[in-house]
């Protein structure tokens, strides 16, 4: 699918798969040339991109913590995964969590987060007085076992 990407500040990196396989793309941080975004342990920075996106419409992008930087240093994502609906044309922001009791250093050109482009099909409702049975039932959390 085509999206179109607009650069809102002229340090803006537009977002590239890293490899031929790879399912989501990565976006990086604004932050000036010769600085750095520190992020203190137990905290949330709210990080710019300095990217807009026109979304295919019936598609979404689903953000999330790219793997080492969850497996490695404890970040996450705020309400991850963040859904930015396809009518959506302002600036992406990433809402980043540092879990650790380290302090968390941002450079520029950062990579803060990965980010999928998915389908989004939109659910068409019907009120119904019964639903068909199931196996599991009315079954909440952990009641299909560990």
């Amino acid at each position: 699918a085509d999206v179109k990407v607009k650069k809102l500040d002229p340090r803006a990196i537009i977002p590239k798969y890293q490899s031929e396989g790879a399912a989501a793309f990565d976006m990086h941080a604004l932050v000036d040339e010769g600085q750095v975004i520190t992020v203190n342990p137990h905290s949330q920075e709210n990080l710019s991109t300095g990217i807009a996106m026109a979304i295919p419409q019936g598609y979404e992008l689903r953000v999330s913590p790219r793997s080492g930087h969850s497996f490695k240093h404890m970040i996450s994502i705020r309400n991850s995964p963040g859904i930015i609906d396809s009518d959506y044309r302002g600036e992406i922001k990433v809402a980043f969590v540092n879990n650790s009791d380290n302090i968390f250093v941002i450079n520029p050109g950062d990579r803060i987060c990965q980010v999928k482009l998915s389908l989004a099909p939109r659910a068409i409702f019907e009120e119904v007085e019964d639903l068909e049975e199931t196996e599991r039932g009315s079954g909440g959390f952990g009641s299909t076992g560990k």
